[in-house]
């Protein structure tokens, strides 16, 4: 790691636009600090790359194809070894930041921050210390599921029992654009990524009450 004697600080980077990985690549590599040892355009392909090519830092978007960031710090939970993640994103959604240190992440910088702020998050990162927004973290470990509306856990109850979009619309009353409002913001409550993965968080919570 960092700080043991190596001249540089390593770093993969995961982005999925191409222009803004060519902007990032030119502004990490042209600060004698870092050194960018891998670019990805995925979380899959991110998660292959520091396999391949270990790194102190890792630099990710939350919104990436195929592995999304929360899949990759949730990958990365079963890994004795890995680099110090910095979840570097445009979302909109303020609770972002709280899922991202809820699953290990040890930075969080916005895209509506200056380049001279990543930069600095990185040493700090590269150094041990966690940088963050603001976060209540009593919410960190509060129940995602007391944190769901009426609404929201009527359908994820409904998801566990198959019932599909549609039918989850007309037994509500609502429309089917709708039920996909309400089931992205349950998706973001519970840390999930799609109904699989909510129905089986929503089975686990059930066994264990």
């Amino acid at each position: 790691m960092a700080g043991h004697g190596k001249s540089s600080i390593s770093i993969v980077i995961a982005e999925k636009n191409p222009l803004l990985q060519s902007s990032l690549q030119k502004l990490v590599s042209g600060d004698g600090r870092f050194n960018v040892v891998g670019m990805a355009g995925d979380g899959e392909r991110f998660l292959a790359t520091i396999e391949r090519l270990p790194c102190d830092v890792g630099v990710i978007g939350w919104e990436l194809p195929f592995t999304d960031g929360r899949g990759v710090l949730q990958a990365l939970q079963r890994r004795a070894l890995g680099p110090r993640i910095i979840v570097y994103t445009g979302c909109s959604n303020p609770d972002v930041a709280r899922q991202a240190m809820a699953l290990g992440a040890a930075g969080f910088c916005s895209k509506n921050e200056s380049p001279g702020h990543l930069l600095d998050t990185i040493v700090a990162v590269a150094g041990g210390r966690m940088v963050f927004p603001f976060i209540d973290v009593t919410r960190l470990v509060s129940d995602p599921l007391a944190e769901l509306t009426q609404r929201e856990a009527e359908l994820l109850a409904a998801l566990a029992v198959g019932h599909t979009n549609q039918q989850m619309a007309d037994l509500a009353g609502i429309s089917p654009n709708t039920v996909k409002f309400h089931l992205k913001n349950l998706y973001a409550k519970l840390s999930v990524s799609n109904r699989a993965q909510a129905v089986a968080f929503y089975m686990k919570s059930r066994e264990v009450r």
